[in-house]
C-alpha cells in the first residue's frame, strides 16, 4: 500500500535519543477501508480507492454514492482518495482495512493537503516584493510598480505577479521523515510542518523522490 488518508491534529515536539528537540506534526492516519480496487484490464490503471473512517459517520449520503459503498460492502465515508498499487491479484480487496502501520519510523513520505486560505493579499505578502522606500514622501510603499509597457504590446502578459487570492490551494510537502508510529492510536509523527489547518484532511504517501 502506497498511502493512507488522515487528519492533521497539530504540532508538538519530541526529544531524540541524543536529546535534540524535533518539531513534529501529529497526523491521525486512518483507519481506512478499501472501497474499490481498480485494475489495468477494467479501468486502465492499477489503484485502490480508500475511504477514511471517522468517529461520526455521514448522515446524508446521495443514493448513487451509497450504492458505490454498498457494492463494496463497507459503510459510507466522507473522504475518498486513490493510491497507486502494483498489479497483484492477491492485493488489497474491498473491505480490507488499512492502518498507520503501513509506515515505519525512519521512512520518508509526502503530505498532500489544502493550504490555509489567507484571503486577498497584496504583492508584498503574496509574492515577497520588497516595496518602495518608506521615507521622504516617496508615496510608493507597497505598490506593485509597472506591470507592462504602455505603447507595445499595450496589454499585460499572462503570469505577471499581481495582488489576488492567497492560499487555499493543493500543496504537496515532500520528503517528511516519519519519526514515530503509534500503532494503538493510528498516529504518525512527521518531522516538520504539513499543509492545512487543524483537523484538515491529508493524504500521506510514500515519498516518490529523495
Amino acid at each position: 500500500m502506497e498511502g493512507i488518508l488522515g487528519r492533521k491534529l497539530g504540532m508538538t515536539q519530541i526529544y531524540g535519543d541524543d536529546g535534540t528537540v524535533i518539531p513534529v506534526t501529529v497526523v491521525q492516519a486512518g483507519p481506512c477501508l478499501v472501497v474499490q480496487r481498480k485494475t489495468a484490464e477494467r479501468d486502465g490503471y492499477d489503484a485502490v480507492q480508500l475511504g477514511l473512517v471517522e468517529a461520526r459517520a455521514p448522515r446524508r449520503v446521495p443514493r448513487p454514492r451509497r450504492g458505490h459503498f454498498d457494492k463494496a460492502g463497507v459503510a459510507p465515508t466522507r473522504r475518498l482518495s486513490e493510491f497507486a498499487v502494483e498489479p497483484d491479484e492477491d492485493g488489497a480487496q474491498p473491505g480490507d482495512q488499512v492502518k498507520a502501520t503501513i509506515f515505519a519510523a525512519g521512512e520518508f513520505v509526502d503530505a498532500i493537503g489544502t493550504s490555509r486560505g489567507k484571503g486577498f493579499q497584496g504583492v508584498i505578502k503574496r509574492h515577497g516584493f520588497r516595496g518602495g522606500r518608506a521615507t521622504h514622501g516617496s508615496m510608493f510603499h507597497r505598490a506593485p510598480g509597472s506591470i507592462g509597457s504602455s505603447a507595445f504590446p499595450s496589454r499585460v502578459f499572462p503570469g505577471v505577479r499581481l495582488p489576488g487570492q492567497m492560499g487555499a490551494v493543493r500543496v504537496t510537502v515532500k520528503n517528511l521523515q516519519v519519526i514515530r508510529v503509534d500503532e494503538e492510536n493510528n498516529l504518525l509523527y512527521l518531522k516538520g510542518a504539513v499543509p492545512g489547518h487543524k483537523d484538515a484532511y491529508l493524504a500521506i504517501r510514500r515519498a516518490k523522490k529523495g
